[in-house]
């Protein structure tokens, strides 16, 4: 699955997100027993820190694929990054929507919604901000903004937002993500440009057991648009235009 991905990206990645809508338990007990859970089916996810608003348990970065896990006030979180199957990609991800409301006496009604996220990094040196400019805007109504006759391109972050099934209320957004110290600075090395999908559910949970079904809808719905609209209308462009100002 996700080796056609990296052969467009430095990395890619699967995150899930829980969020309810009440402060979670912030017991000893809860949190590690949670993590002691994860840790016996992942064994390589044994790293466990403290942060000032989380709680996380990860595996190295240099194991494939990095897994972490991280509990906050009002939220849920786990990642996978550069899976190479769908187990590896989905795994973690079933797992803790399936114990995690156990560990934290989450009940339905506290549950806000249900996000998994599919993210794309492209190295690329330069304005981040003119490449993406360049690649998503050059043939558009917009190309005039940013054409240079007005100035240089310093922000330029598209975020489009869709309802793609409103019997299920199931909503995609599709976000492009420059990084840099300072919008003003046109060389930035450090960081990559990311591409995400965000596939969102927010209707109301009525029992626990729905909760695998619909991560599952979630993903094959997710890698259906990543397929047919990420690839084609965002990364093909995005790498093209990084291609062009390397050559």
């Amino acid at each position: 699955m996700s080796d056609s991905y990296r052969a467009l990206c430095s990395d890619f990645y699967i995150n899930q997100k829980i969020a309810v809508k009440l402060d979670l338990p912030r017991s000893r007990e809860s949190g590690l027993e949670l993590f002691e859970r994860i840790r016996r089916e992942f064994p390589g996810m044994s790293a466990f820190r403290r942060y000032k608003e989380e709680l996380a348990l990860e595996s190295p970065q240099s194991e494939a694929p990095h897994r972490w896990l991280a509990v906050r006030t009002n939220s849920v979180r786990s990642g996978v990054v550069n899976p190479t199957t769908d187990d590896q990609a989905f795994g973690l991800h079933r797992r803790v929507l399936e114990v995690a409301p156990y560990f934290l006496s989450i009940s339905p009604l506290d549950i806000d919604y249900v996000e998994l996220l599919f993210g794309f990094d492209l190295e690329a040196s330069g304005s981040h901000d003119r490449i993406v400019a360049e690649a998503l805007y050059a043939d558009s109504p917009l190309a005039g903004l940013a054409d240079g006759s007005v100035g240089t391109a310093t922000d330029c972050q598209p975020l489009i937002g869709l309802t793609v099934d409103e019997s299920t209320e199931i909503e995609a957004h599709f976000e492009v993500k420059t990084r840099s110290a300072s919008k003003r600075v046109s060389e930035q090395r450090d960081e990559p440009i990311s591409v995400y999908l965000t596939m969102r559910q927010y209707r109301p949970v009525t029992s626990l057991d729905e909760l695998q079904a619909r991560f599952d809808t979630l993903a094959l719905r997710g890698l259906e648009i990543v397929d047919e609209r990420v690839v084609t209308s965002l990364l093909l462009p995005l790498r093209q235009a990084i291609a062009s100002r390397s050559s």
